[in-house]
């Protein structure tokens, strides 16, 4: 029995401190994600205590990610990381490229820390990976003067 107290704080524990960062957060989401969509970006907007004034924005990418079902987008097979970017000690940006069959999401998410806990500062979803690949093969973005 004291063997199963000390197991449970010990999990209990990991996932605190799993969610006392925004990678905490993130791997949090995905392995939520991967079961229920929907719960998953409901309980990353519940980070934040203001997002209540949001409900009904909340709703509609909750909307849009049950939408990738897989007769829509076929299966799911996960996440690569395509960006980190840092602002500041206080807010980062974290940007993922989503795998489904039918193509790849990119999904950006926003922290910020206004004192001492990580919270969600935005979500944001893109199908637009195509568009911005193209772009930057485009001549102007390549540098030619390499020998």
């Amino acid at each position: 029995m004291r063997n199963t107290f000390i197991l449970f704080f010990i999990l209990l524990s990991m996932n605190l401190f799993a969610q006392s960062n925004p990678q905490g957060l993130i791997d949090t989401f995905f392995n939520t994600y991967k079961v229920d969509a929907g719960k998953a970006v409901k309980e990353l907007y519940g980070t934040n205590k203001w997002t209540e004034r949001v409900k009904d924005d909340i709703d509609k990418v909750v909307g849009t990610v049950n939408g990738f079902t897989e007769s829509y987008m076929g299966k799911y097979y996960g996440q690569e990381l395509i960006t980190i970017k840092k602002f500041s000690e206080s807010f980062v940006l974290y940007s993922y490229l989503v795998k489904y069959d039918r193509q790849p999401i990119r999904f950006i998410f926003k922290f910020y820390k206004p004192n001492d806990k990580w919270v969600l500062y935005s979500y944001a979803l893109d199908d637009s990976l195509d568009d911005e690949i193209q772009e930057a093969a485009k001549l102007y973005y390549l540098n030619l003067d390499k020998d």
